[in-house]
């Protein structure tokens, strides 16, 4: 099959399990993943992975849009309002999914399922696991809300949590990666590098985002009537620039793409234009395409034989958030819907949760660890991807949002 008609294949499959779905009352979002899956070079073979290793740059840009969109959701009108509250949940929901998983992985491994004979392994296989817990996949949760067309607190926290969990996720990963090699004796503790690399990969992919962001304003102020199509045009070209230029440098693509959107958001006389605009005419297309994309990528066969601790993953994972949000919520003050429905919308994962395992296996200082880290990563995605916009759905209508 070649490229082109395999792409076709891969919308049209999409497509059609989306409006199934929608039939059965899940989301549309579940049949795309299920497209994928059923697609997938390790179940059907209708696909060939020479077709899946070239259809990175599609995923990329999907994503692009994606994240451009979540930075959208950050008018400082909003987080003027409950900036303080979201910064305080994401913190909380962010480093309770990381001690949930951490503590209930290191008990589990230690004493009921005995895989390793070395403490010092198994606490290091339990923090990576951990470090990899607190990030969410934002573009899961955005699909649910536009496809149901939900409004209020709910589902702007959710969005905003989503966005910032990730920087979260960044830190709490560059700071206990460098632990967990010490513990498999593969290096020395080296925090201020750690840090360092941090801080240029988030502070160079923010400013990228800032200065693609005001040369996009920059052209919208001096082209002030634009047709729609041209402005679509602006827009796709500003979004990949963004993101290609980040990824160019190494840095953190996702964020750069989420400033740009909050730049635009905040700063672009014609912003609710330019987000109406890219909802209206790409969104469903970005959303069949990524999802499918999705479920086409995930490793089927490296999730064999560690059924176990992917469901303690998962359940683990899910405490943190759900009580991390409840802490939070009693701190702030925050409403009841908030503390009750929020946590269901940051169950789904992907995107730099897989980014960051593979990073991390494709070191050789956690070559021992390598294989069973990335079974339960891409397990836990699997079944977080399918569940997670079921639950994001059933949070926003208990909430009245739908």
């Amino acid at each position: 099959m070649n490229v082109i008609l395999s792409i076709g294949v891969l919308i049209f499959a999409g497509y059609v399990m989306g409006e199934l779905a929608e039939k059965v009352r899940l989301p549309k979002i579940s049949g795309y993943i299920f497209a994928g899956i059923l697609l997938n070079p390790d179940l059907s073979g209708i696909m060939t992975e020479k077709f899946v290793e070239h259809t990175d740059p599609l995923l990329s840009i999907a994503l692009s849009f994606i994240t451009f969109s979540i930075g959208g959701t950050l008018s400082a009108k909003k987080l003027k309002e409950t900036g303080k509250a979201i910064l305080v949940l994401t913190v909380f929901e962010s480093v309770f999914a990381f001690l949930a998983v951490f503590l209930v992985m290191f008990l589990s491994l230690t004493f009921f399922i005995h895989i390793f004979h070395s403490v010092y392994v198994v606490a290091a296989i339990s923090l990576v696991l951990a470090s990899l817990a607190a990030p969410t996949d934002p573009s899961a949760t955005l699909a649910v809300i536009h496809e149901y067309q939900a409004k209020g607190e709910v589902s702007s926290s959710m969005l905003e949590i989503a966005a910032f969990d990730d920087i979260v996720a960044i830190v709490i990963y560059t700071l206990v990666t460098p632990l967990a090699a010490f513990f498999l004796g593969k290096s020395d503790i080296a925090l201020n590098a750690a840090l360092i690399n941090m801080l240029q990969g988030i502070g160079g992919a923010i400013l990228i985002g800032s200065v693609v962001g005001f040369l996009f304003n920059f052209f919208t102020r001096i082209f002030k009537k634009q047709e729609e199509g041209t402005l679509i045009v602006l827009t796709f070209g500003m979004i990949l620039l963004s993101y290609g230029i980040t990824e160019y440098f190494g840095l953190e693509s996702l964020l750069s793409t989420i400033t740009l959107g909050a730049i635009v958001v905040n700063f672009n006389p014609q912003a609710e234009k330019i987000f109406k605009l890219i909802e209206r005419y790409t969104d469903e297309m970005i959303f069949v395409v990524f999802f499918t994309l999705s479920g086409l990528h995930l490793d089927l066969t490296s999730i064999t034989g560690s059924y176990i601790l992917i469901l303690i993953y998962i359940v683990a994972r899910a405490l943190g958030k759900f009580s991390g949000i409840y802490t939070g919520s009693v701190l702030t003050k925050a409403s009841s819907p908030i503390r009750k429905y929020t946590p269901g919308g940051l169950i789904p994962q992907g995107g730099i949760v897989i980014g960051l395992a593979l990073l991390l296996t494709k070191g050789e200082r956690f070559e021992e660890i390598a294989s069973i880290t990335m079974s339960i990563v891409i397990g836990a995605v699997l079944i977080h991807e399918i569940l997670g916009p079921i639950s994001s759905r059933l949070s926003l209508k208990k909430a009245g949002e739908i």
